[in-house]
């Protein structure tokens, strides 16, 4: 019986000090603050340069060992009618382009991390890989964005290139034609996620 108690106590003692020993590592989810962020496209065309800003944006990050940094989901939408250019003939093209009847929102969704890299206290470097859905089209993307902690909020900053044509979007024109879209856009976000 004694035998038995020893066993019975070194056991929850070896449990106890391990417990208190190891770093336990929880995960915390952090939703974006639409208010302080704000993701914009910017494109060419024949006539000039042109933009759109997203006013409705929805996303949440999850990280954990909030000492040695691990990026567990990212994942990012943009309602598609948001994309706002402050001018109503070019938000009806873009909407037609994005065919926003159908699709509603354009999403990122993180699968897995390429690299982070701590750069200094609280700011890193990272390069994500996900699923970038556009229209209807998912493509696997690769996104290099900065990362930094502070405030128990968390900022990332990034852009992205991309073509319109990968993701089966003719670029829009307008007036029969005569002014036509570039290809290539860039994404450009600014986010801040907070518990």
């Amino acid at each position: 019986m004694t035998n038995l108690l020893r066993k019975k106590t070194l056991s929850a003692s070896l449990v106890f000090c391990l417990l208190l020993f190891t770093k336990i590592s929880v995960a915390q989810t952090y939703n974006l603050d639409d208010n302080a962020s704000f993701l914009e496209v910017h494109g060419t065309s024949s006539l000039h340069d042109w933009h759109v800003d997203a006013e409705t944006q929805n996303g949440k990050i999850t990280v954990s060992n909030l000492d040695d940094l691990q990026l567990n989901a990212l994942s990012f939408s943009v309602e598609s009618e948001s994309l706002k250019s402050g001018k109503s003939g070019m938000d009806k093209n873009t909407y037609k382009a994005l065919n926003t009847d159908e699709y509603k929102t354009i999403t990122f969704k993180m699968s897995s991390v390429k690299s982070l890299e701590l750069v200094s206290d609280n700011n890193y470097k990272v390069s994500v890989i996900g699923d970038m859905t556009i229209s209807g089209v998912t493509k696997s993307i690769t996104i290099d964005l900065t990362l930094k902690l502070k405030d128990n909020k968390i900022w990332i900053e990034g852009e992205k290139s991309i073509k319109m044509t990968d993701y089966g979007i003719e670029p829009p024109k307008a007036l029969l034609g005569t002014i036509k879209t570039g290809d290539d856009i860039k994404i450009i976000f600014k986010s801040v996620f907070q518990k």
